[in-house]
């Protein structure tokens, strides 16, 4: 049988590190019970044949059954005691220790030494990637995994490392030695290697110019026997670069990464419901963070309407619960939108209605901006923002302190100085929404503030109701705006098109209720 991929020995030279053994009490990383030879076995089978359909069934449900069932306390085997029964295949070996490493971080807690192991198995796997000519074809939500894992470890290593009181001298003197593991640096530069090698940005222009969506259309498929590793990779990754620059705070650089990947229309990163979510919250929160609050209202609505509609078929998903939990976090982060931006006709019915009885009253307490207010937005801010880091070593030399916070606290210090802005504003937005036109000198006094400072709040309204896109264009959020001529304050107010569609679909529904209602009451 012809092998369904090459690849350049060199690009991983080096061979498999001794795979790290887990503390776990009758652990034996050399024993392969015949259901996992059988897994590997046929996984390496369908991944020689590209059987895209078989490899999926067995990433999704056969790994998931099988960890449930054997490995609930403890690692999968060793790479080593597995490799016979592969043909010591290097490429399957790195693939296998890849989903090994995401299983210990998601069952058990890895040491410093396996942290360390898992960034260099990933060096090793993108290098293969990256340099040799890797010719199979993998499913679309374990290549995605990858992506995501990878950026997860590198969170999570951050976190550790900054949690410098507690370390041993014995993990003081490794975090030293392997200073380059996880580095921030490192971590960029495969994910953006990945995209440009890729060329996934010259596929995406070229879709939108000749109209001809082959790498769309299949999902990043390539059925003419080709390979999709290496492109749609390059796809994830951008999404990957988002929230690693989320992570640190820039989410200028972090939305830059994602222009070519049009979100307002389904794509590659849609097929993945992770990838999904993933993307619409971290540009969501991004956007939030830039004020550019429509944006962030419109995609938390489309995406909380969408997990409302599809929740029920992902029961069964091993990531089911992180669905709810992003879901949740999601409502928040659309309520802080909300109150900062009262755009209300932008969401959704449904998602309004779910919003209304999770958030409703909380809401109207954070639009009085008074203090009980700042300790809402300072809470739903809390539970709703990624896990933000700090990427640079410890200075060893110094007493250790943890600083696992600091990256955190930055953010929301930011965050609540933008909401402490924004109350200035909520008096006058009031005389605004009540006045189609009122001079300055009246609107000074109702603000009781003398017509210079009133000058001052209002530019500071058109300041903080604006924002700059990734375009470059200046747009607006406001859902009342005003001009001024001859000292007369002229206000606009910009009026939601009447969706008579959805009205009339909510009433045939209330009525197809109120009839089965009256044929209950018949039959009894």
């Amino acid at each position: 049988m012809a092998a369904s991929y090459d690849y350049d020995d060199a690009a991983g030279a080096g061979g498999y590190q001794q795979q790290p053994q887990a503390d776990t009490l009758g652990y034996d990383p050399n024993f392969v019970p015949d259901s996992v030879k059988s897994f590997v076995v046929h996984l390496y089978r369908h991944i020689r044949e590209k059987n895209v359909y078989e490899i999926h069934q067995m990433y999704e449900t056969s790994f998931q059954t099988l960890s449930d069932r054997m490995f609930k306390e403890t690692p999968w085997p060793s790479v080593e005691a597995v490799a016979p029964y592969v043909d010591n295949d290097h490429v399957f070996c790195l693939l296998y220790r890849e989903m090994w490493f995401r299983h210990l971080y998601a069952r058990l807690s890895p040491t410093l030494k396996q942290r360390i192991d898992s960034w260099d198995n990933y060096c090793s796997l993108f290098q293969v990637v990256l340099h040799g000519v890797v010719n199979m074809q993998l499913p679309n939500q374990w290549l995605w995994d990858m992506v995501d894992e990878f950026v997860y470890q590198f969170q999570s290593f951050c976190q550790y490392r900054a949690k410098m009181k507690s370390k041993t001298e014995q993990e003081i003197t490794l975090l030293k030695q392997h200073d380059q593991a996880w580095n921030v640096y490192g971590v960029l530069n495969y994910l953006q290697a990945l995209v440009e090698k890729s060329s996934i940005i010259q596929i995406l222009e070229q879709e939108k110019e000749e109209g001809q969506e082959q790498f769309t259309a299949t999902d990043g498929y390539d059925y003419s026997g080709g390979s999709n590793v290496l492109k749609v990779l390059g796809y994830f990754s951008m999404i990957g670069l988002l929230r690693v620059h989320c992570l640190l705070g820039d989410y200028y650089t972090g939305l830059k990464c994602l222009m070519p990947i049009d979100i307002s229309q389904q794509g590659v990163y849609t097929s993945v419901i992770g990838s999904h979510i993933t993307t619409i919250y971290h540009y969501g929160f991004a956007n939030l963070m830039l004020r550019r609050y429509v944006d962030s209202i419109r995609e938390f609505s489309k995406i909380l309407l969408y997990i409302y509609k599809t929740k029920q078929y992902h029961q069964k998903s091993s990531q089911y619960e992180q669905i709810l939990k992003k879901n949740e976090q999601m409502y928040a982060l659309l309520t802080v939108s909300l109150s900062l931006c009262p755009q209300v006709k932008l969401v959704d019915e449904t998602v309004n209605s779910q919003l209304r009885e999770k958030y409703g009253e909380k809401m109207l307490r954070m639009q009085r901006y008074d203090e009980e207010a700042f300790a809402l937005y300072d809470e739903l801010f809390s539970y709703a923002c990624p896990k933000f880091i700090t990427p640079s070593t410890p200075s060893f030399e110094e007493p250790l302190v943890n600083y696992n916070q600091d990256a955190y606290r930055l953010q929301l210090k930011l965050f609540l100085y933008e909401v402490k802005q924004q109350q200035l504003l909520s008096g006058l937005r009031t005389f605004l929404k009540v006045y189609s036109s009122i001079s300055l000198g009246k609107l000074a006094t109702y603000l009781e503030v003398d017509e210079s400072s009133l000058r001052t709040i209002l530019m500071t309204y058109k300041h903080k109701t604006h924002a700059v896109n990734t375009d470059g264009k200046i747009i607006s959020n406001a859902d009342i705006d005003f001009y001024i001529v001859d000292d007369m304050v002229h206000v606009i107010e910009s009026r939601p098109a009447k969706r008579y569609g959805d009205y009339f679909l909510r009433q045939i529904v209330k009525l197809e209720g109120v009839m089965t209602d009256l044929d209950r009451i018949k039959l009894d």
